[in-house]
């Protein structure tokens, strides 16, 4: 059966696997679930319409299913779902959905999310993503895998983050970022790629270096982007980290994408 120190709080409802371990002073609420390993060291507060995957560690006063941070919620019965062996470290909030976009804030599998991180209603967080130190999310957010999130820095609601990005410290993210891309400054932006996490995750050094010159090709200063981008699809197509790019610019979004300084277009 479940460990629940004598301290704990668990709700009537609330559905707990046989290997979940609840430490001191932690709170569950009625609508929560609970699978295999998930632990919650102490002083955690799992609420709300919240389902947490399998080997999932929760570290003390992590607010996890809380209603968000929206004055146009209004106590509709939305849902916070995460995957499984996630790590949520001292002071993270993670905050469910809402009527106006989707009713689920939803998390992958395998993601770091340290001190004072806080993930707002609706977003959207792939695997392996880790987010440093009060980096925070608005609203909408879309992050894709492996993304990486500096401390300190922001995102703006709506905002998505493509695969493989690097988001630099204390940096003020209002655009959206391509996969593989690298932005920071206190208006973020694109300053590179992430070239080092790239060899990190073993992809080629054929398709690092076809990404660099699509690169290099895509964010020159001749034309629009929207041209840039069809030549560079015809030039590139079939490198696979830049078919990634391609979609992701082409894809609907409300931001527009993050380009280098002098290179808007």
């Amino acid at each position: 059966m479940p460990q629940i120190h004598p301290t704990a709080i668990v709700a009537p409802g609330a559905m707990l696997a046989e290997t979940v371990v609840i430490g001191p002073y932690c709170i569950v609420g009625e609508d929560v679930t609970l699978e295999s390993r998930v632990t919650l060291r102490s002083h955690v507060v799992v609420d709300g319409r919240t389902t947490v995957g399998e080997g999932t560690r929760f570290f003390p006063f992590a607010s996890i299913g809380l209603e968000p941070q929206d004055l146009k919620y209004r106590g509709e019965r939305s849902e916070l779902v995460i995957g499984r062996n996630n790590t949520i470290r001292e002071y993270v909030t993670i905050n469910p959905g809402t009527e106006g976009g989707g009713m689920v804030t939803r998390i992958g599998d395998g993601s770091l999310f340290m001190v004072g991180a806080h993930v707002a209603h609706d977003c959207q967080i792939g695997n392996h993503v880790v987010m440093a130190n009060n980096a925070t999310l608005g609203g909408h957010v879309v992050v894709e895998d492996y993304a990486v999130l500096g401390g300190l820095c922001a995102v703006h609601q709506y905002a998505r983050i493509g695969r493989h990005a690097m988001i630099g410290g204390m940096s003020g993210v209002e655009r959206d970022v391509i996969p593989y891309g690298q932005v920071m400054g206190d208006r973020a932006r694109l300053c590179g790629l992430n070239i080092i996490g790239m060899q990190r995750r073993g992809f080629s050094r054929e398709d690092i270096q076809g990404l660099r010159n699509a690169y290099q090709f895509l964010f020159a200063t001749d034309g629009t982007l929207s041209d840039r981008v069809n030549e560079t699809a015809e030039r590139f197509g079939g490198i696979a980290p830049v078919d990634d790019v391609i979609e992701f610019i082409r894809a609907d979004s409300s931001r527009a994408i993050c380009q280098p300084k002098g290179a808007d277009g």
